[in-house]
C-alpha cells in the first residue's frame, strides 16, 4: 500500500544520484526519515535496474561523505526492486562538504547564519540566550530593571516572594547567572547597557505618511527588554498613535487607534522571540496599519498558517520567554496570535496579517476602513433594550 504523499519523513526517487546525500544530511540533522529509490512522484514503484549494485556501494558513501551508517533495505513489488533507505535523526550535527542540511516539512535547505548557530547550539543541548557572556560582570545589571521585575512577578503570582533576595540570587534563581557568569538572557533582560554587547537590541519606531519614502518623525528606544516594554508603549501612545473620542452617556472615552492589549502582545512577541544578533525590532506606523517587524525566522516546527491554528510554543529564546512567563507578561501556549486575533475583533478591526519578510516576521494589524451606514433609530421598546445593553457592554 502507498503512502498518500512524500512529507516531513519521506522522499522519492526514481533514481540515485549523489546529491541525494544531502536529502540523507537533512533527515539526520531533523527528525529522520526515509528516502525511497525506485519510486516515482506518485510513490508508485517503478523499480532500479541496478539496486543490487546500490545496495553494495551506498552504504560504504554515506559512511564516507556523512559518517553515517544508514540502514538499506532491498524491496521488491510486483517484480521490480527498489531501495529503502532509513536515516536515523541524530545526536551531533552532520554536515556535507561543509555545509549543513535540514529537512523542514516536505523540503530540504541549507542553514546558514543565525539559524545554522541556533542548529549548533541545539545540537549541543543550549540555545543562544543561555550561552555565558564571559566579559560581564554584575556591574552590566541594572537593579532597577530587577525591582521591576519583582514587582511584576508578585503581582503575576508565578514565583515566590522575591522581596528579600539580592539581585544576585534573584538572577540565580532565574538560571540566568551560572557558576561560569551572566548569560546573554541577563544581559538583554536586566542590562544596564544591553547595546555594549548586543548593538541591535534597540527598537526603531517611525511614522511615516503613505509609504516609507514620507518619513515623518522617528524615535529609538534603548534599554533592557524589561524597561523596554514600558518605554515603548508609553511612546506609542504619547508620541505616535491618535486617539479617537468617543462618548457614552457623559462619558467622555479616548482608547487608542490599535487595541493595547493587541499592541502589547505583538512587541513582547517580537522581543521574546527575536533573533538578537539581526537587525534591530522596527514598528512602522502609516495612516492605515501599522507593522511590527523582528529579526529571525519562524522556528523549523512552525509555519505562518500553523500560528493561526493550536500550537505548542516553541521560543527562540527559551530562557528569556521563561523569564517573561514568571513576570507575567506573556503566557506559555503559543497562544499569542489568538490572544492578538482576539483583541482585534473586540475592537471591530481586521485579523493580523503576519508575512516572512527580509529574515524575520512582521505582524501587521490593519485599520477598519469600511465606514458603518449610519441606522434609523429604532423605536421598539425590546430593540431599544438590547442597543443600551450592547452599548454598555463595550
Amino acid at each position: 500500500m502507498h503512502a498518500k504523499g512524500e512529507s516531513q519523513n519521506t522522499e522519492w526517487k526514481t533514481s540515485w544520484q549523489d546529491d541525494y546525500l544531502k536529502w540523507i544530511c537533512g533527515f539526520a540533522n531533523a527528525q529522520g526519515g526515509r528516502i525511497y529509490i525506485g519510486k516515482d512522484d506518485g510513490g508508485n514503484v517503478i523499480g532500479l535496474k541496478n539496486a543490487g549494485k546500490l545496495l553494495e556501494d551506498l552504504p560504504n558513501k554515506v559512511r564516507d561523505r556523512l559518517g553515517l551508517i544508514p540502514h538499506i533495505n532491498l524491496l521488491e513489488e510486483d517484480g521490480k526492486n527498489y531501495l529503502e533507505i532509513i536515516v536515523e535523526s541524530s545526536t551531533v550535527p552532520i554536515s556535507l562538504r561543509g555545509s549543513y542540511y535540514w529537512r523542514s516539512g516536505s523540503v530540504k535547505q541549507e542553514l546558514k547564519g543565525q539559524a545554522l548557530t541556533d542548529f549548533l547550539l541545539e545540537k549541543m543541548g543550549l540555545t543562544w540566550d543561555r550561552v555565558v557572556e564571559k566579559t560581564a560582570t554584575l556591574d552590566n545589571i541594572d537593579e532597577t530593571a530587577i525591582e521591576q521585575f519583582r514587582k511584576d512577578a508578585a503581582t503575576a503570582g508565578r514565583l515566590p516572594d522575591l522581596s528579600r533576595l539580592s539581585a544576585e540570587r534573584v538572577l540565580t534563581k532565574l538560571r540566568v547567572l551560572t557558576k561560569d557568569g551572566l548569560t546573554h538572557a541577563a544581559l538583554i533582560l536586566f542590562g544596564k547597557d544591553p547595546g555594549e554587547f548586543f548593538p541591535n537590541l534597540f527598537v526603531k519606531i517611525g511614522r511615516f505618511g503613505k509609504s516609507t519614502v514620507d518619513m515623518r518623525f522617528q524615535e529609538v528606544c534603548e534599554r533592557n527588554l524589561i524597561q523596554l516594554l514600558s518605554d515603548v508603549m508609553e511612546q506609542l501612545e504619547k508620541k505616535f498613535l491618535i486617539k479617537p473620542v468617543r462618548f457614552e452617556g457623559i462619558r467622555r472615552i479616548e482608547e487608542l487607534e490599535y487595541p493595547v492589549a493587541a499592541l502589547r502582545e505583538m512587541l513582547l512577541n517580537a522581543l521574546v522571540h527575536r533573533n538578537y544578533l539581526g537587525s534591530m525590532t522596527q514598528i512602522k506606523i502609516f495612516n492605515d496599519r501599522l507593522t511590527i517587524w523582528n529579526a529571525g525566522q519562524l522556528p523549523a516546527e512552525l509555519t505562518i498558517e500553523k500560528l493561526f491554528q493550536m500550537h505548542e510554543s516553541v521560543p527562540r529564546n527559551p530562557l528569556i520567554a521563561e523569564v517573561c512567563y514568571k513576570a507575567g507578561y506573556i503566557d506559555s501556549w503559543g497562544r499569542g496570535v489568538e490572544k492578538i486575533t482576539d483583541a482585534c475583533r473586540q475592537a471591530g478591526l481586521p485579523g493580523p496579517i503576519i508575512v516572512e519578510r527580509t529574515g524575520g516576521i512582521a505582524v501587521e494589524l490593519l485599520k477598519n476602513q469600511v465606514k458603518t451606514p449610519v441606522k434609523t433609530p429604532v423605536k421598539t421598546p425590546v430593540k431599544t433594550s438590547a442597543l443600551k445593553k450592547a452599548a454598555a457592554g463595550r
